[in-house]
């Protein structure tokens, strides 16, 4: 097996590098003594090298973003995922990211799966986000009814609307638990109540959050007894909700069967390609071969819109 030198040189520095951060950080040399300096409030920590550096790249990268208007989508999508870390960190970590794994697909695989994988980190992570926003949205749609009793009862209890909010934050799961403590947070520093409770449900993408606090901000201008208005909505919530379960485990064959039908032509290409591979190099030699392939690629398209709008049931 012969090595190439550049993996062998990757090889070495990664070697070199794992013996150091053992050396000075892992195991390190007797017991180290924390300065009086640290303790002083008033001066700044050190920052090291590695520290600077990131922190100039972040904000290189934040510019860029501010110039192109994408800071708000952004910082959007990633409250909608749940994710905390800051915008110019998460888009300085795909980069750097797709830059490591191209460089290794091209150097592993060549230019083709250089390109592709390239290409492919940004898709990825953009996927990502969209998968943990759908999931945490699905979440939060689960546990409102609960949460809508718990604000109930609360309210029986003798507690205020915002008290009542506050202990839906303190005893609900995540996510809810977190976006009700995001709006006693921001109802503390001085927000309407009526815009916070407004803003979970476009971020939540909630039909019935919306009933929620639409029923909240007629309560808080014509009064009347809230709690009961709680419990009709939640009972409302429930049904929708059974009704929605029942809706997703009937559509759970279409949508099994679709992916399967997606999946079938890549799967036997990729057998024929194993098994025999001069049967699929006919399409590749000829004008007729590459239109075959493009008019292949155009039906599994129209297919696939297909049968995402067949089994997308909007409810």
């Amino acid at each position: 097996m012969i090595v190439s030198p550049l993996l062998l040189a990757v090889g070495v520095m990664a070697v070199a590098a794992a013996v150091l951060v053992l050396a000075f950080v892992v195991l390190p040399a007797g017991p180290r003594r924390v300065p009086l300096s640290r303790l002083d409030p008033s001066v700044a920590p050190p920052t090291s090298a590695l520290a600077g550096a990131g922190a100039a790249a972040g904000a290189a990268v934040e510019k860029v973003l501010v110039k192109r208007g994408g800071v708000a989508a952004g910082e959007a999508a990633l409250e909608r995922a749940g994710m905390s870390m800051r915008l110019p960190d998460f888009v300085l970590v795909v980069g750097l990211g797709t830059v490591v794994l191209g460089v290794l697909a091209f150097v592993l695989g060549g230019f083709l799966l250089g390109v592709l994988s390239l290409a492919g980190v940004p898709l990825a992570a953009k996927l990502l986000l969209k998968v943990r926003a759908s999931r945490r949205q699905a979440a939060f749609a689960d546990q409102l009814d609960d949460s809508l009793q718990l604000m109930a009862g609360s309210l029986r209890a003798g507690h205020s609307l915002l008290r009542s909010v506050d202990s839906v934050a303190s005893e609900a799961d995540a996510p809810t638990s977190e976006e009700f403590a995001r709006i006693v947070n921001e109802t503390r520093v001085g927000r309407d109540l009526n815009d916070a409770l407004d803003e979970v449900a476009e971020r939540m993408g909630s039909d019935d959050f919306t009933w929620v606090a639409q029923a909240i901000a007629i309560h808080r201008e014509v009064g009347g007894n809230l709690a009961e208005v709680l419990d009709a909505v939640g009972h409302t919530i429930r049904e929708r909700n059974t009704i929605r379960r029942q809706v997703k485990a009937l559509s759970a064959e279409g949508k099994l069967s679709a992916i399967v039908l997606m999946a079938l032509p890549f799967g036997v290409t990729g057998f024929i390609s194993l098994t025999n591979p001069g049967y699929l190099a006919k399409f590749t030699e000829s004008a007729t071969g590459y239109g075959m392939l493009g008019a292949a690629a155009v039906m599994l398209l129209i297919g696939a819109l297909w049968l995402k709008k067949t089994v997308a049931i909007k409810f």
